[in-house]
This record gives C-alpha cells, sequence and structure tokens, in this order.
C-alpha cells in the first residue's frame, strides 16, 4: 500500500475529513446580511472576508486603496460574529503591512496578498530575469554587431 508521509494511503483517507476546514467566503450584501446564520451552520469553521468583492458587492468599492467606512463596518461585523460563534475568521491583504495590522485586530486567518497583486509582480520579475539587464542585451547586440549579424 502507498503511504502518505507517515501513514498509509488508507489510514490518510480515514482521518482525512478530521483535518479541513470549511471556510465560507462572506463576499456578498446576501452573505453579509445573513452572516449571523451562515455562522450558526453546524461545520463552518471559518468566515472569511474578500473586502474587494465585498466592497464591489455592498457598494462601497475600495478605490485608490482607500476603505469605505461602511466597508470597514461590514468587514468587523464578519469578525464579530465569526468571533460570537467560535468561529475563526479570515481576510485577504494586499500587503504584509496591512496583513499585520489585520492580525493585530485578531483576524486568524489572513491571504498577505492577492492574485492580483502577486501575479503582475512574478511575471514582471520573471520578465525582467529573462531579458536581463539593459547592459547584458546592449553587450549582446554590440556582440552581434561585431560578427556580422
Amino acid at each position: 500500500m502507498e503511504r502518505l508521509g507517515d501513514v498509509t494511503q488508507t489510514e490518510y483517507l480515514q482521518q482525512a475529513n478530521d483535518s479541513l476546514l470549511t471556510i465560507i467566503q462572506v463576499e456578498t450584501k446576501e452573505a453579509l446580511q445573513n452572516v449571523d446564520e451562515i455562522a450558526k451552520v453546524p461545520g463552518v469553521d471559518v468566515l472569511f472576508c474578500g473586502p474587494f468583492d465585498l466592497g464591489n458587492n455592498i457598494g462601497y468599492p475600495i478605490l485608490d486603496g482607500s476603505m469605505h467606512d461602511e466597508l470597514k463596518e461590514a468587514i468587523a461585523k464578519i469578525q464579530r460574529v465569526a468571533k460570537e460563534n467560535h468561529k475563526a475568521s479570515g481576510i485577504y491583504a494586499t500587503s504584509g503591512d496591512q496583513a499585520r495590522q489585520y492580525a493585530d485586530q485578531g483576524f486568524q486567518m489572513i491571504s498577505v496578498a492577492t492574485d492580483a497583486t502577486l501575479l503582475p509582480a512574478s511575471l514582471q520579475s520573471a520578465l525582467t530575469a529573462a531579458r536581463g539587464s539593459y547592459v547584458h542585451s546592449a553587450l549582446n547586440i554590440a556582440k552581434g554587431a561585431f560578427r556580422g549579424h
């Protein structure tokens, strides 16, 4: 039988459900209005907030990195309801600094960056590395010119 770390595949499958988390993303006006009832559902472990989607959906989008007070209150409500119902609270952050602020506020599950911030930065870094430095590129062009290419 195949092993997965220190357990067999069968042992893993038998214990897997005990290790899973059920995370509910509260990102719509309807979910926010029903967050108290959602938190009471047996088996829900985490109430997770996506501030950008929630802000857009409730009519208070995040513009230029600034959150409207209504959105801040909505985020606080999600966290408060999670705590009152003995659930963990989670949230997306756009930077390490913002993640630290959310941790200081009591959020337990924090994404330190979003795909919208990580992908462009990662792609730009890879593209820069692939192109090489301007000096490197200039040297390669000059070498080609000297060789008659």
